[in-house]
């Protein structure tokens, strides 16, 4: 096969710039000739909204996921926590890099008496919320929005006491403050610390390309939190939680669906074989409906107005 230039497709933040290019330096120590083509989603356009409201699965992979099917670029590159559990048809999974620290932090203001008092906390992700009221029932969290960047901005110019980052993030762009605590009682997005690079499913060349930066213990620990959360969610952004990890010989995972207010809680603890992770996220998330997790979830769906 003639070798060909392969497009990356990337949103445009520093962030995601980042990712392609550690994609795109990757392939060229593999031989492959690449260029980067980077383009706005329309969840770095629209800040003025909570993510849930705007009501599109996937609204930071739906530009990238257009310009794929049209042919513009060949592969994307993205946080894996942010891509949907069912990719648009034609568009296949070709590589989960290995994965970076899974923790969320608390960045804040050098001050962290508010813990034991009243407090005002930022975050867009209402499973970050949800998992903070749990713990610290009497605060406040407020909607924060943008690319971590812009985020951290925000966190400068208002009175909050703080704000909660993936660690990967910031540290990927060497942003993480020194005012920071890592929160090792929150479970994180499934997939978090974790990039994914996507490729048309016909597309041979750049499938047999980015097999070669394949992470197969990455792979295979996300699979199972992705999984968790495609049966529990169906399409439906909730407050949950999943984390699978390798020790040893075996996969230890813990999973968690929180209410809004981060009131009612569901939890599981469970380990399996490496030769048996296929289905385990699945019947994690089964035992969790089964448990009480169905009712919940039928009430965040009224909640957050998903059809």
């Amino acid at each position: 096969m003639v070798n060909k230039v392969i497009k990356i497709g990337t949103r445009d933040s520093e962030l995601a710039l980042w990712q392609a290019n550690t994609v795109q330096n990757h392939l060229h120590q593999l031989g492959y000739t690449t260029e980067i083509i980077a383009v706005k989603s329309t969840g770095d356009l629209i800040l003025d909204k909570p993510l849930y409201e705007l009501g599109i699965t996937g609204i930071f992979t739906k530009t990238l996921d257009v310009a794929m099917l049209k042919g513009e670029v060949d592969i994307a590159v993205h946080s894996m926590k942010d891509v949907p559990t069912r990719l648009p048809l034609g568009i296949i999974q070709a590589a989960v890099l290995e994965r970076a620290n899974t923790l969320d932090i608390l960045v804040h203001k050098g001050n962290l008496d508010f813990l034991d008092s009243d407090g005002i906390i930022a975050s867009g992700s209402l499973r970050r919320k949800a998992q903070w009221l749990n713990k610290y029932p009497n605060h406040v969290v407020e909607d924060l929005r943008g690319n971590v960047n812009t985020r951290m901005q925000k966190l400068k110019e208002n009175d909050w006491n703080g704000a909660i980052f993936a660690a990967a993030g910031l540290e990927r762009i060497n942003i993480k403050p020194d005012t920071y605590i890592n929160l090792d009682w929150m479970i994180p997005a499934p997939a978090q610390g974790a990039m994914v690079v996507v490729a048309m499913e016909k597309d041979i060349y750049s499938i047999g390309a980015l097999a070669k930066l394949n992470h197969k213990e990455s792979e295979i620990c996300t699979h199972i939190e992705r999984q968790f959360l495609s049966v529990l969610e169906g399409g439906c952004t909730a407050p949950i939680g999943a984390l699978a990890i390798k020790n040893n010989h075996q996969i230890d995972f813990q999973g968690v669906l929180f209410s809004l207010d981060g009131k009612e809680k569901f939890t599981i603890k469970k380990s399996c074989n490496f030769d048996s992770y296929l289905n385990f996220g699945q019947k994690c998330a089964q035992e969790v409906l089964i448990n009480g997790g169905k009712t919940l979830m039928e009430k965040l769906r009224l909640q957050l107005k998903v059809k």
